[in-house]
Order: C-alpha cells, then structure tokens, then sequence
C-alpha cells in the first residue's frame, strides 16, 4: 500500500491545488451568494444561471472556454501573462482555476441558503442601535453565516479533489505540474500494470472525498439547529 514518490507528488498537488481553488474563490462566492440572496436587479436570473453553469456543461466544455479565455493567446491569460507575469494553462495555477471553477456553484449554493435563512430582524434590531451595515454584517450576520461559509468551503474542496475533464482540458496532465490525483489514477489505468497504483489512489481519493462531505453533512446540521435555536 506504500506509495511511490510519484504518487505522493500527485497527493500534494491534488491537495495544493484543491485548497488553493477553495481560498481564492471564496471572496467571489461570498458576494455572488449575498447579491443572490438579498439583491433585486436586472439581470439576476442571468447571475444565478453564469454562477450554476459549470453545474450543467460538461467539464471539458469548461475546460476549453477556459482555455480560449486564459490560455497564452487568449484575451485574458495573454494581458495576466505579459502585466503580471500570471501564466495559469499547462501549470498548476491553471488546475488550480479550473478547480475553482468547477466548485464555485457549490460554495455559492451553501452561502446562500445560509444567508437566506438568517433572520432578517435581527440585523435590523442591530440597525436601529445605530450600527453601521458594515458592522451588522460582520457582527451578526456574519456568524450565523459562517457554518454554511465552512461547509461551502469543503464542498468547494472535495469537488476540487475530484475535478479531471475540466482541469486535464485546460492544463492537460503534466506529471510533478499538473498532474493530480484523478490525472494520475486515469494515467495509471491507461498502462499494463497500473491497476494496483489506480487503487491506491482511488482509496485515498475516496477517503479525503468522504471525510470532506461528512464534515459538511456535520455543520450543515448544526447550523440547522442553531437556526433553530435563534
């Protein structure tokens, strides 16, 4: 059951890469979830159906819009490339978008039933003490928020962990770069022999996957019953 020096490469990107999506997106899931949530503009429904498209498109869709988008010649990766010097197709960094993107609906879905399930009157009670909207969204909504923020959070990383059509589209599967652990066991499936390194990965894949969405399953309930509660 030892793993090879490969493997373990594969394990660590996987894992650098999954968090590394989740941290990033975080931000951009927190305002699309609030706007989807709270908001009432034109072009909502336009908003929400962008936001849940990598939900219904074939990851190698994804994966190839991606890579018209942000690849060395594309409008995007070409002005990151030459003003930041940000290259994200064939390189980790790329997984690492792709993987993003691929889990953004998921974050989003979490934070926004948790901010739609928050009680409205206690932000107003907050309000009419004289707190500013900043400081009611960082000292009452923001707790009661926070478990579906974690749980998106982890969701958002075991979709990572899982991600191959979209991330071997945009960055192929470049062993030691952008080869993760999904890359790695359909390598080994390709190869005489490589059915016993397929399983080991597959087992840990399923072990980290598991664990991910039984901590999700576990503050998801608590934050039902703290709603409860309040």
């Amino acid at each position: 059951m030892a793993l090879s020096d490969a493997e373990w490469t594969a394990v660590r990107l996987s894992l650098r890469v999954a968090t590394v999506a989740m941290l990033s997106s975080l931000p951009v899931a927190l305002l699309a979830a609030m706007a989807l949530a709270r908001g009432r503009f034109w072009g909502r429904s336009i908003l929400n159906g962008l936001v849940h498209m990598p939900l219904i498109l074939p990851p190698v869709v994804t994966g190839f819009v991606l890579l018209i988008l942000f690849g060395r010649r594309g409008p995007i990766g070409a002005f990151l490339a030459e003003n930041f010097g940000l290259v994200f197709s064939f390189r980790w960094t790329g997984a690492a978008l792709a993987c993003a993107v691929m889990g953004f609906p998921l974050m989003v879905r979490s934070i926004r039933l948790s901010i739609e399930a928050v009680d409205r009157k206690l932000e107003d009670a907050a309000a009419t003490l004289g707190a500013s909207p900043a400081w009611v969204f960082l000292t009452v909504t923001l707790p009661l928020i926070l478990p579906g923020i974690v749980a998106g959070m982890i969701l958002s990383f075991a979709k990572a962990m899982g991600e191959f059509g979209a991330t071997i589209t945009f960055v192929s599967n470049i062993p030691g770069e952008t080869q993760t652990l999904s890359a790695a066991i359909y390598s080994f499936t390709q190869v005489p022999g490589g059915d016993a390194g397929a399983m080991r990965l597959a087992l840990i894949s399923i072990v980290i996957s598991m664990a991910a969405l039984m901590l999700s399953e576990f503050l998801a309930a608590a934050a039902a019953r703290r709603t409860v509660a309040a």
